[in-house]
């Protein structure tokens, strides 16, 4: 008889079957156990809950393993694009190299935006966060692509999701421009995917403007690593606004305001933030990190540990080494910077933080690299939005394929009584 979980309640047992998954992670499968027992499970943050069954993203956080349909994260940085990793996620396979060259053709032909966002664009003031700029541009696409998709077509659905690609990178760039207070600029058809985020983001109207490898590569890589990451905040939000059958674009819009939050897509922003702090204090980085190490002090070091993986984030191994480039590229002399690295020298070092395997993570140095590359702080989020994309576009596919039920999560009832007026 397969495994399975017996249950004791008011004298009377109920059997729940254990449920496997390839990497031989076990789930218990209560589906009927509201129906069998009259309860049901209470597990604020759903950090027990499995869900959904996803063959999109492998994460075991106790080992450091990040997977992507099967590949390692480490092996997809060191040889595909960005948008080979896209592709990747969202049909499941990596595109030969005839598949690549149609996917980046469609994509091209469909690098253009409905001038009419433009209104949109203009209605915020200068001083509003990119993020509630982008959910509102992403959602703007709904109005000028009313059509609801058909998932059974493969067309509708391919069509669906080259728009949203091709376009959010220029939602993306004029949220930025917006920012900096710069002319917008369109996608150039003659570069690449992470060459034309860069050309976007950073051309001025009076240079030439031609990206280093060494830009181009860190962001290359910055993307690929927020690709996924299986069913975190953002992602869940997207997969329970789409299980209402409400269609793409207006669940990726969901999913932008969902990452926007400090606890979630915002952490690299908080990390420049706190670094600022300390600056602004003296900069003595020995003082932070008897702060850190204090349980009474509130003092809270961003950027180090992570809520899943217990052991180094394997995401921030691959982009250390592209910060250390991006900085030695550029030259940077930031006081900013160097309170980072002594930071980092000193967690790397301290038997506090080894034992507690306080490693900085992924959200530590893409803030360096943001910073390196002139990205104003309020934009970070943005750039991780924009790496997050397919997944979350995989993700929804996934679940209107499977054709899951609408999301509903139970409650248990703390307030009054029934009374009377």
């Amino acid at each position: 008889m397969s495994d399975s979980v017996k249950l004791t309640y008011q004298n009377k047992t109920f059997e729940f079957p254990i449920v496997e998954g390839s990497e031989n992670e076990k789930g218990i499968d209560i589906k009927t156990l509201r129906a069998q027992t009259g309860l049901i499970t209470f597990d604020p943050g759903f950090k027990n809950t499995g869900s959904c069954n996803s063959g999109i993203t492998f994460l075991n956080g106790e080992e450091g393993i990040l997977r992507y349909r099967g590949y390692s994260i480490e092996e997809l940085c060191e040889k595909a694009s960005f948008i080979e990793v896209a592709f990747l996620l969202i049909f499941g396979e990596l595109p030969t190299e005839k598949e690549l060259a149609l996917f980046n053709n469609e994509i091209r032909e469909d690098s253009l935006v409905d001038e009419d966002l433009k209104s949109i664009l203009k209605s915020f003031p200068k001083a509003a966060h990119p993020m509630g700029v982008l959910s509102s541009l992403t959602s703007g696409l709904i109005a000028f692509n009313p059509n609801s998709v058909d998932v059974e077509s493969e067309a509708e659905m391919r069509e669906a999701i080259i728009m949203l690609i091709a376009k959010f990178p220029i939602l993306a760039s004029w949220t930025h421009r917006k920012v900096k207070g710069l002319p917008l600029n369109y996608a150039n058809t003659a570069l690449s995917y992470v060459e034309n985020v860069a050309h976007m983001m950073f051309k001025l109207p009076h240079q030439d403007f031609k990206p280093s490898p060494v830009l181009v590569g860190a962001l290359n890589k910055l993307l690929i690593l927020h690709a996924d990451h299986e069913q975190n905040c953002s992602t869940s939000t997207v997969r329970i606004v789409g299980s209402s059958q409400a269609g793409l674009f207006a669940s990726v819009s969901a999913g932008v305001s969902a990452l926007w939050g400090p606890l979630h897509g915002g952490a690299n922003q908080a990390v420049i933030e706190m670094l600022e702090s300390i600056q602004a204090d003296g900069g003595d980085t020995k003082k932070y990190m008897a702060k850190a190490k204090d349980k009474n002090d509130p003092f809270r070091l961003m950027g180090f540990g992570h809520r899943v993986y217990k052991n180094f984030d394997p995401r921030a191994r691959i982009i250390k080494k592209a910060a250390d480039e991006v900085l030695q590229e550029l030259g940077i002399n930031d006081p900013v910077l160097e309170i980072a690295k002594s930071l980092e020298q000193e967690a790397l070092r301290d038997p506090y933080f080894i034992d507690r395997k306080l490693y900085p993570n992924v959200d530590f140095y893409s803030g360096i690299i943001y910073r390196a590359l002139g990205i104003p702080t309020e934009m970070f989020t943005v750039m991780f939005a924009l790496g997050r994309l397919p997944g979350w576009i995989a993700q929804w596919l996934e679940m209107r394929k499977n054709n899951e039920p609408i999301g509903r999560p139970r409650q248990i009832y703390t307030g009054k009584q029934n009374r009377s007026i």
